[in-house]
């Protein structure tokens, strides 16, 4: 089992836990990650681009001049894709992008991409965060004591006060146990976690 320490709001150690293998020390499945990726991206596409074709714009019912004797290249109307005016050659058309993973696949790429960032030291525990208030500065001071940055912060349930103070920063993103994704946890240098939302997540994907 891998032990990581256990940080309070001042960026002092307080303990050392056991994180469980079957959740933070999988083997890294590239592919499964990769795939997740791809899936929320395009679950997230909103696939409402539409263009006409020759068959949807107005106009060009008869041919513009007869088909000999003219000089001019033969035309059988004038909404065709070379005219001004005319259709769109394989016109892009509303369409869902959206694919599905199952269960498994699904899970598998999260532990994959907690795994990584344990493996990576990019994983902190903290034991708890608690604010008075909605204060970002009290938020940002925190982030500074842990010495992050760019953080997304995974809390085990939906503090306002937590998740308003961090709004306001632009390199910081909240989820709760529930809505975390792989996507959220590539994307961001580092993985912060309250002591709660860990033990949450081992009793889920465990």
């Amino acid at each position: 089992m891998a032990k990581v320490s256990v940080y309070n709001m001042e960026g002092k150690e307080v303990e050392k836990i056991d994180l469980n293998d079957a959740v933070f020390g999988v083997e890294v499945n590239e592919h499964l990650v990769h795939l997740a990726v791809v899936q929320q991206l395009a679950n997230n596409r909103q696939g409402t681009q539409k263009a006409k074709t020759r068959s949807e714009v107005s106009g060009g019912g008869r041919k513009p001049w007869r088909q000999k004797g003219t000089g001019h290249a033969r035309q059988g109307s004038t909404r065709s894709p070379q005219w001004t005016g005319g259709g769109v050659v394989f016109a892009p058309v509303p369409r869902d992008y959206s694919f599905k993973l199952n269960k498994k696949e699904k899970r598998a790429a999260l532990k994959s991409a907690l795994s990584s960032k344990v493996a990576e030291n990019k994983f902190v525990v903290v034991d708890e965060l608690k604010f008075d208030g909605i204060k970002t500065k009290d938020f940002a001071k925190v982030l500074s004591n842990l010495k992050v940055e760019k953080a997304l912060v995974v809390i085990s349930d939906n503090d306002e006060n937590v998740v308003k103070s961090a709004r306001n920063i632009a390199t910081v993103k909240t989820a709760s146990t529930e809505t975390i994704n792989v996507f959220d946890i590539l994307k961001y240098d580092t993985v912060v976690v309250t002591k709660d939302a860990v033990n949450k997540i081992q009793e889920v994907y465990a």
